[in-house]
């Protein structure tokens, strides 16, 4: 295996995974230079958070407040910038770059992009723009996971038939975690996303689970 360049392992140190990178064009309203796209799921990923101060504090945004002082001091020590998916507007086009950062990425029948190494388990946490060419590996294309999958389990698991292939009904969704039978999507995450068995063992754990949904309950 070639060797990886050394931005990679203060990355990967702080718990987050390395996309890959691109060259910004003028349509991404971003400047001029590089994108190393980062991101985050696994085990090593929330043991780190978790471990932090932003999530036992008790304040609200603790994961968008960890990644922005982790991410933002990695990016300074490097000599660039951070961007983030939740600042804005203008909001930048994160699910686009994931897929030119790595071309592994597709589209997914909920509308997440999948992968298929981690599965739908992979969060878009910033982007770090560099001057100069960071030389990361590149990644050569594969089809989507859910090409050759028949059954679609994560279109028919959804209690509620949030997802239908062509969009997804937030407010239903959100509807129904703050109902009385909401509690198990709630408590353990979306049972649709569980319910494709790709990147399994990517999956997040329950109180990652918890974190997310009453986040986006509350929202």
């Amino acid at each position: 295996m070639d060797k990886l360049p050394p931005l990679v392992t203060p990355i990967e140190n702080a718990g987050f995974i390395v996309l890959g990178s691109f060259a910004l064009q003028s349509a991404d309203g971003a400047g001029e230079g590089f994108v190393v796209l980062v991101g985050s799921g696994g085990a090593a990923f929330e043991r780190t958070f978790f471990a932090s101060a932003e999530a036992r504090d008790g304040i609200v945004h603790p994961l968008d407040r960890w990644t922005r002082r982790t991410l933002g001091a990695i990016a300074q020590d490097l000599g660039g910038h951070l961007v983030l998916p939740f600042d804005g507007p203008p909001y930048h086009p994160f699910q686009r770059w994931a897929r030119r950062a790595d071309p592994r990425f597709h589209i997914s029948p909920l509308g997440l992009l999948i992968h298929p190494v981690h599965g739908l388990w992979i969060g878009l946490r910033g982007a770090i723009i560099l001057d100069s060419d960071p030389q990361l590996p590149a990644h050569r294309p594969e089809p989507s996971p859910c090409d050759d999958c028949r059954s679609r389990p994560c279109l028919s698991t959804c209690p509620v038939s949030a997802f239908d292939g062509q969009g997804y009904d937030a407010d239903g969704c959100r509807e129904h975690l703050h109902g009385p039978h909401g509690r198990t999507c709630l408590e353990g995450g979306c049972l649709a996303r569980h319910a494709c068995p790709v990147g399994a063992p990517w999956r997040q754990g329950a109180r990652m689970a918890r974190l997310h949904m009453r986040a986006f309950a509350r929202a």
